[in-house]
């Protein structure tokens, strides 16, 4: 059965890929690898998890103004999430997607809104304007 989700559209743009809803805030900046797309943080729940294509659900994020630039990177290496959905709005990840663009990159959808209907491994359709639809295991 799917669900359907309005979100808070921060960058606009559509998307789709399976869903990995990080179970804990997470800082880029030393805790996710632009080279492959990777969480590296050691203590992280989620360490080891690819981000590369997926809908990345993002409770909340440890700040580092650097966040921006390791999402530029992600999106150079071609490992970057499908899309960005925030529990909470964090400008300066955003600030990356929006760097990428500005120099010719492809960006993604960054949006906001509740993340407690996302379920890792399910997959999600974003549709520009902010519409979100979750549904069954990928």
């Amino acid at each position: 059965m799917a669900i359907d989700v309005s979100a808070r559209v921060l960058i606009d743009g559509a998307a789709q890929g399976c869903v990995l809803r990080l179970s804990q805030p997470i800082s880029f900046w030393g805790g996710v690898d632009p080279a492959n797309g990777l969480i590296t943080q050691p203590l992280h729940p989620n360490f080891g998890a690819e981000i590369a294509g997926t809908i990345l659900a993002l409770p909340g994020m440890i700040g580092s103004s650097s966040s921006s630039a390791i999402m530029l990177e992600l999106l150079h290496n071609d490992v970057a999430p499908a899309a960005l959905v925030m529990a909470e709005v964090d400008a300066i990840l955003g600030l990356g997607v929006v760097a990428a663009e500005e120099i010719g990159l492809n960006g993604i959808p960054v949006l906001q809104c509740p993340i407690d209907a996302f379920v890792s491994g399910h997959v999600a359709t974003i549709s520009r304007g902010g519409g979100i639809q979750l549904g069954g295991t990928g």
